[in-house]
């Protein structure tokens, strides 16, 4: 996929330029060690105008990431919102998928950076993983302990565990690949979390193990709304194997169905599944064809 062209805009540190034209130091620290925090968030074309969903809630996480890992954050957030919206507009995006990145700059000590810089860009991309039922597979790769790097931060490096698992899921013909905590518990797929339909409600991970995504937030906030209980709690292989249905959710994802975990398959009817409700219920959100303000 070409992410962008000879007229494609991007924001870097406080000014608006043409991708094809940038540039980064090769000694980076970011590039080296992986050290930078970044946010997947999305816009969409709506009856209001263009609106881009929970842009607070994404650069508040984005800070909070920077936080955890000691990058500084040197920015008004409300002034990277701003210009979001006007990247949008340069590049005439309607329906679009915006990356912010934090990135350090050249140092070659395992020490806090000598100085950051932000990047916005972003493209036109539909839904992660389309529009189709999933097959995971309980991947061999593990999230990694808490207790290495904080999980609730969205850093780059952290990524690479998401690379490996998804790598291997796709070379044994899966779509996505869900993997376990240290312990064995459910954690989540590779870049999206997981909630279990069982019984009339619905289950997902505690917090600990997992990035607990805006989008599993929302879902959780749908709930209430459609009055939907929602158990947080330890999930094992056993209730994956009793579970009536499934899914996966998270900005990239938005809201997709899981057909099968290995050899647990799920009932084919997805459009009565608790999951189907809450899809469509997310889409109507976003595109804010009803109100919802009261979550939003």
């Amino acid at each position: 996929m070409k992410y962008y062209n000879s007229n494609t805009i991007i924001y870097l540190d406080g000014a608006f330029e043409k991708a094809v034209n940038s540039s980064t130091d090769l000694y980076g620290q970011s590039l080296h060690y992986g050290y930078a925090a970044f946010e997947g968030i999305r816009a969409y074309k709506t009856h209001n105008g263009n609106r881009i969903f929970k842009a607070a809630a994404h650069f508040d996480r984005l800070e909070r990431s920077c936080q955890l890992a000691n990058i500084p954050f040197p920015w008004d957030k409300q002034e990277l919102i701003a210009a979001t919206y006007k990247l949008l507009q340069l590049n005439k995006l309607k329906d679009a998928y915006i990356r912010p990145l934090v990135f350090c700059h050249p140092n070659m000590k395992l020490n806090e950076p000598s100085g950051v810089s932000i990047l916005i860009c972003a493209w036109e991309w539909d839904a992660y993983s389309g529009n189709k039922l999933l097959k995971l597979t309980v991947s061999d790769y593990e999230r990694p302990n808490p207790k290495s790097v904080p999980m609730e931060a969205k850093l780059s490096g952290n990524y690479v565990n998401s690379i490996l698992a998804t790598t291997a899921a796709n070379i044994k013909g899966y779509d996505e690949a869900l993997l376990l905590d240290m312990h064995g518990f459910v954690a989540e797929a590779s870049g999206a979390n997981i909630f279990l339909e069982k019984d009339g409600k619905l289950y997902t991970p505690s917090p600990g193990n997992i990035l607990s995504g805006i989008t599993r937030a929302t879902v959780k906030e749908l709930c209430n709304v459609l009055d939907i209980e929602c158990v947080e709690k330890k999930l094992t292989i056993e209730d994956l194997k009793k579970a009536d249905s499934a899914f996966l959710c998270g900005t990239a994802t938005e809201i997709a169905g899981i057909a099968s975990i290995d050899d647990i398959v799920y009932r084919p009817l997805w459009r009565e599944s608790i999951g189907y409700t809450i899809q469509r219920a997310y889409k109507n959100l976003v595109l804010e064809k009803v109100n919802y303000e009261v979550i939003i």
